[in-house]
C-alpha cells in the first residue's frame, strides 16, 4: 500500500474518516446466475488485487501491505438478494444503506458485489462495495471497463488466463513478518543511506540556493492547503450524524456542458454551481438564510496517462464556495477561478508528502488528525470521467451507474460520473440533516436547471445585442 492508501485504511474505524463507497448500477434485467458468477470469476483473474487482503504490521513501522488471501473464496464476496414484491427505488436505496452500514471482514479482500433482483419493470441493480484504499474513482472506472463488456452476448464460458501468477505484484506477508522484513531492510540499507546522506544534503542545499523562492512558495502553499478555510458554516447543515441517506438522479450531460460553457465554465464548474444552487434553495424552503459562503472539499486527480490501472493517485483540496450567490453564471465564474487557483498550488500534493509520517502514528492520533480535515467542509464533491459507450454486466445492459461515496464528516457527499450521454449523480447525505430526501432531490434538480438555463439566457442576450441598433439602451 502507498502511505496515502494506508491512511485511508487505518482511519476506517471512525465514521468521520470512513472511506468505503458503493457503485450502484441499474440493469435492464437480472443476469442469469451462472453468467453473473462467471463475470466475477473472470474479474478476479484479470484484476489480481481483488484477491488481495490487507495485512497490517503488528507495530506501525511500515505501511500495511496487500497480500493474497490464502483462503480466497469468491462466494464470500459475490451474492444475490431479491427484494419483496412491489419494491421500488426507495426500497433499493434503503437496502443499499444497510450495505453501507456493514463493515468488511479485514481478514479478506475489502470488496463485495451484490445483485439485487425484484425491481419494477423487471429491472435489477448491482451494488459494488469497495474500500477506497483499493482504488480512487478514475481507477474504479478503469477496472469496470475491464470487468464488464461492450457486448451483451460476450462468451463468458472462458474466463481467461490467471493474471495473478508470477506477475502478481503482491507478496505473501504476515503481521509479524512485515515488522521483521522492515527492520532487516533498515539494517541492511543503513550504511548506504548514511554514505549517501551528505550528497543528498548537498544537492538539496544547491537546489534551495538556486531557487530560494521555490521553497518559500511551497511552504506558503502548504500552509494554505493545510489551514481550514475561513468560511461561513450553515446552521442547517450543522448536524453530523453517522448514518447514510442515499439518492441518485440523472441530468443530461450535453445540457450541463452547454450551460456551463456559455459562461466560460467546465462541466465540473457547472456541477459544483448546481449543487450550491440546490442547497441554497433547500435553505430557503426551510426558512433559513443561506450563508454567503460554504466550505467545499474536492479531490484533485494527480493521475498521469501512464499510471497503472486502479490504485489511488489524487489529493484533497478545499474552496470557499459562493453558496449565497443567486446568479448561477456568477457562481460558475467564481468557482472556475477558485478551482484553477487550487490546481496551480505548488504544494498541491502536500497531503501525500505528509502521509508517510502520518501513517506511522498510533491509530487514535491518526484518526483525530484526519477528522480535523474531513469535518471542516459541509459539502464534498467528486466528478469522475466515466464511460461513453454502453456497457453490459453478464449480458444485462447497464442503464445508469451512480457513485455513492463515503461521507467523511460532511453533510453532503456528491459524486458525479458521466455514463453515455448522462451525468449520473449519486449522493450520500446526513439523514439527520435531510429528513425529506424527495425535497432535497427537487432542490438539486432545480439547481441543475439554473445551470442548464444559462445557455438559452446567454443566447438570448447575444441575439438582443445583435439586433439592438447602436445608441439604444
Amino acid at each position: 500500500m502507498s502511505a496515502w492508501e494506508a491512511l485511508m485504511w487505518r482511519a476506517e474505524g471512525d465514521p468521520r474518516t470512513r472511506s468505503t463507497g458503493i457503485l450502484l448500477e441499474i440493469l435492464d434485467h437480472a443476469p442469469a446466475p451462472a453468467a453473473f458468477t462467471a463475470v466475477h470469476e473472470r474479474a478476479v483473474r484479470r484484476i489480481p488485487r481483488l484477491r488481495d487482503r490487507v495485512v497490517e504490521p503488528i507495530v506501525p513501522v511500515t505501511e500495511p501491505h496487500w497480500s493474497p488471501d490464502p483462503v480466497f473464496d469468491l462466494t464470500r464476496h459475490v451474492r444475490t438478494v431479491t427484494l419483496p414484491d412491489g419494491s421500488s427505488e426507495s426500497d433499493l436505496l434503503a437496502y443499499a444503506e444497510q450495505v453501507f452500514a456493514s463493515t468488511f471482514d479485514v481478514a479478506h479482500p475489502p470488496w463485495e458485489a451484490i445483485l439485487v433482483d425484484g425491481l419494477p419493470e423487471g429491472r435489477a441493480a448491482y451494488l459494488l462495495k469497495v474500500h477506497h484504499s483499493m482504488s480512487d474513482g478514475l481507477g474504479l472506472v478503469q477496472l469496470l471497463d475491464v470487468a464488464q463488456s461492450a457486448h451483451p452476448d460476450e462468451d463468458l464460458a472462458d474466463v481467461g488466463p490467471d493474471a495473478a501468477g508470477a506477475d502478481h505484484a503482491a507478496g505473501h506477508y504476515s503481521s509479524v513478518g512485515l515488522v521483521g522484513t522492515t527492520v532487516a531492510n533498515v539494517v541492511r540499507d543503513a550504511p548506504r543511506q548514511a554514505l549517501g546522506l551528505p550528497g543528498r544534503a548537498t544537492r538539496w542545499g544547491r537546489q534551495v540556493a538556486a531557487n530560494p523562492r521555490g521553497l518559500t512558495d511551497y511552504l506558503l502553499s502548504a500552509k494554505r492547503l493545510l489551514t481550514p478555510p475561513e468560511a461561513d458554516r450553515s446552521e442547517l447543515l450543522a448536524g453530523r450524524g453517522t448514518g447514510n441517506g442515499l439518492l441518485f438522479l440523472d441530468i443530461p450531460f450535453a445540457d450541463v456542458r452547454r450551460g456551463a460553457k456559455a459562461v466560460g465554465g467546465s462541466v465540473n464548474d457547472g456541477f459544483i454551481a448546481a449543487m450550491l444552487g440546490g442547497l441554497r434553495l433547500y435553505h430557503e424552503r426551510h426558512g433559513v438564510l443561506p450563508p454567503a459562503t460554504l466550505p467545499v472539499g474536492l479531490p484533485v486527480s494527480l493521475r498521469a496517462a501512464n499510471d497503472p490501472m486502479g490504485g489511488n493517485n489524487f489529493t484533497g483540496a478545499q474552496i470557499v464556495a459562493p453558496l449565497g450567490e443567486p446568479d448561477a453564471a456568477e457562481r460558475i465564474r467564481i468557482i472556475r477561478e477558485m478551482v484553477l487557483t487550487v490546481r496551480d498550488e505548488p504544494a498541491l500534493g502536500v497531503v501525500g508528502d505528509l502521509s508517510t509520517v502520518l501513517a506511522r502514528l498510533p491509530t487514535p492520533a491518526l484518526v483525530g488528525i484526519a477528522a480535523t480535515f474531513t469535518t471542516t467542509s459541509d459539502l464534498q464533491v467528486s466528478n469522475i470521467r466515466g464511460l461513453t459507450r454502453t456497457t453490459y454486466l453478464a449480458g444485462a445492459e447497464v442503464l445508469g451507474m451512480y457513485p455513492l461515496g463515503p461521507r467523511p464528516g460532511v453533510a453532503v457527499m456528491a459524486a458525479l460520473i458521466t455514463y453515455r450521454d448522462t451525468c449520473c449523480l449519486g449522493l450520500n447525505v446526513d439523514p439527520e440533516v435531510f429528513t425529506d430526501i424527495d425535497e432535497l432531490r427537487a432542490c438539486l434538480r432545480a439547481g441543475f436547471d439554473e445551470v442548464i438555463a444559462l445557455a438559452d439566457e446567454v443566447l438570448a442576450d447575444k441575439v438582443l445585442a445583435d439586433t439592438t441598433p447602436e445608441g439604444d439602451s
